[in-house]
């Protein structure tokens, strides 16, 4: 279980969020709704451990991630968490399968990639150099390299942000389906998408606090 107490993060350029207290529960998928700057990524980014609250505390299975060293946050990161972002994060004169091995330099299993890739309906292209993917399959790719270690929780950023609606939700269906039993939690603004997740949450009514103008980096 992820539970969010009391936090709020504050940026330099003064942007401020304030987030309400939230529980999202193991083995459920979860979909963040709402508008740029409400602070969805932001809350994603402190449940992974790559930036800190600078109040409050989040919690996974009861133990304190938030006050953790940045070691013990990207150990913690690395064996419990597959994070999917929306710019894929892929190398792009690097082959399909090259692009998940790569894990194994943090000390990854990657064994199961090929099973991954069948699931997601991309094997075939395992050998092929991503910058020769249409972006359907790129963001499949993003899918199997953050699903191969068998993460507990995955946090996914508009995993559908660069996607036509028809593609983007057939990803969403595939996306859903491979993360069954782990806890998922992905950022959107399509509420079209919202029937494929059991819980919905509008981050505009969880949040407060925030101003007009968010700095690049920023609060999502």
């Amino acid at each position: 279980m992820i539970e969010i107490k009391n936090v709020g993060k504050q940026f330099q350029n003064e942007t401020e969020i304030e987030y309400r207290d939230m529980i999202f529960e193991n083995s459920k998928s979860y979909m963040l709704l709402g508008a740029s700057g409400c602070g969805k990524s932001t809350l994603l980014n402190m449940i992974a451990g790559i930036i800190s609250p600078t109040k409050g505390t989040i919690t996974v299975d009861g133990v304190d991630i938030s006050s953790a060293s940045q070691k013990a946050k990207d150990k913690f990161r690395i064996e419990r968490i597959g994070y999917i972002f929306q710019d894929f994060k892929l190398i792009n004169d690097m082959s399909v399968a090259d692009n998940i091995d790569i894990l194994r330099l943090e000390g990854v299993d990657t064994s199961g990639m090929d099973d991954m890739l069948k699931r997601l309906g991309i094997y075939e292209k395992k050998k092929a150099k991503i910058k020769h993917l249409s972006g359907g399959q790129k963001q499949r790719v993003a899918i199997a390299r953050a699903l191969v270690k068998q993460p507990d929780i995955i946090l996914a950023d508009e995993p559908t942000g660069n996607l036509n609606f028809a593609i983007g939700e057939q990803v969403i269906k595939e996306l859903i389906e491979v993360s069954r039993g782990k806890t998922l939690i992905a950022v959107t603004h399509d509420d079209r998408l919202a029937k494929y997740f059991d819980y919905t949450v509008d981050m505009n009514e969880m949040t407060s606090g925030m101003r007009d103008t968010v700095a690049e980096g920023g609060a999502e």
